[in-house]
C-alpha cells in the first residue's frame, strides 16, 4: 500500500514540475513578445500582460505543491536542528500541521474563488471562465494534502531523482 501511494505521489510530483516548467516556459516566451510588439513594433498588443499573470498562478501552487514534495521549499531549519532530536521530531510533525492547515484553507478559500468568479471572463480572452484561471489554487492545494500525508505516513523522499526509484524503507 504504502509503495504503490509513494509510486502515485511520484506520479503527481513529475506532473507538478512538468505543469509549472510549461507555465514557466511560456512565461518567458509571451512578456518579451509582448515588449517587443510594444517597444519595437510600436503596436501594443492587450494579450500578453494577462495570459503572463495566469501563467503565474498555474506556476506558482503547482510549484509549491512539488517544490513541499522535493524539500526545496523555503524554511528556515536553524532553531529546530539546535533542538535535540526528540524535540526536532514535535516541531517538525507540528509544522506538519500547520502545513496541512495551509493547504486545507487554499483548497476551500481557493475552490470559493472559483465559484464565485465562474461566470465572470477575463476581458481579452472572452472564451476563458475566471473561475477556471483559479482553479490551479485548490489542486495544488490538494496537492500539497497529499504530499503531507506522504510525508507523515511515510517520511520525507530522498534527496534524489524520484523517477522509477524503489524506495528501500517502504514495506
Amino acid at each position: 500500500m504504502k509503495r504503490a501511494y509513494v509510486r502515485a505521489m511520484d506520479a503527481l510530483y513529475l506532473l507538478c514540475i512538468g505543469v509549472s516548467g510549461i507555465a514557466l516556459v511560456f512565461m518567458t516566451i509571451v512578456i518579451p513578445w509582448g515588449v517587443w510588439q510594444r517597444y519595437v513594433m510600436n503596436s501594443a498588443l492587450a494579450w500578453p500582460e494577462p495570459m503572463s499573470v495566469l501563467l503565474m498562478i498555474v506556476f506558482t501552487f503547482f510549484a509549491a505543491a512539488g517544490c513541499y514534495r522535493a524539500g526545496v521549499h523555503i524554511s528556515v531549519g536553524l532553531v529546530v536542528d539546535t533542538l535535540p532530536e526528540g524535540r526536532q521530531r514535535i516541531v517538525r510533525f507540528i509544522s506538519e500541521l500547520f502545513m496541512i492547515l495551509l493547504a486545507v484553507f487554499t483548497v476551500i478559500w481557493g475552490s470559493g474563488l472559483v465559484q464565485a468568479t465562474w461566470h465572470q471572463v477575463i476581458a481579452e480572452f472572452p472564451f476563458l471562465s475566471v473561475g477556471l484561471t483559479y482553479m490551479p489554487i485548490p489542486i495544488g492545494g490538494a496537492l500539497t494534502i497529499l504530499f503531507i500525508v506522504e510525508r507523515l505516513w511515510i517520511g520525507r523522499p530522498p534527496p534524489t531523482s524520484f523517477i522509477f526509484r524503489e524506495p528501500a524503507s517502504i514495506d
